[in-house]
């Protein structure tokens, strides 16, 4: 069973999954970021000088603060302002996601136009049997 799991563990797919989800973590950060704290921002100024994450709507009558974080200590509330960021960062990440792929299909097509372009060796058995064909009628 060990040996099976480091088999496993040691499959190519695997490794590229486990580089791919770090990376997708790392990614993630950075674009969290982008859309606090440059994106989000410009949002706000442009719309009115909002600050998206205290957009929220109170699901009691208890909540009478003006910021989130008071407000959900006072009770329950429908935090829509995060939504919208969390929304923004997807469309982000779901776009780059589209470019990077879109980039890499571009580059498997031009590989693949390549090998297309040349001239396909013949099989081994068709060059074997030339070569006979040849010395064959050598002998003639």
């Amino acid at each position: 069973m060990l040996n099976e799991f480091k088999a496993f563990i040691m499959k190519g797919n695997v490794m590229d999954m486990a580089v791919g989800i770090i990376i997708g973590g790392a990614f993630t950060a950075i674009v969290t970021s982008l859309v606090g704290d440059v994106l989000m921002p410009v949002i706000g100024a442009i719309v009115g000088n909002a600050d998206f994450s205290n957009y929220f709507a109170p699901l009691s009558e208890s909540v009478t603060a003006s910021t989130l974080d008071a407000a959900k200590e006072q009770g329950a509330v429908l935090a829509y302002g995060s939504f919208i960021t969390a929304i923004i960062n997807f469309l982000i990440i779901a776009f780059v996601i589209f470019m990077i792929v879109k980039f890499i299909n571009s580059l498997s097509a031009k590989e693949e136009e390549k090998k297309a372009k040349e001239p396909a060796a013949p099989p081994a058995q068709e060059v074997l049997l030339a070569e006979i064909r040849d010395l064959l009628s050598k002998k003639k």
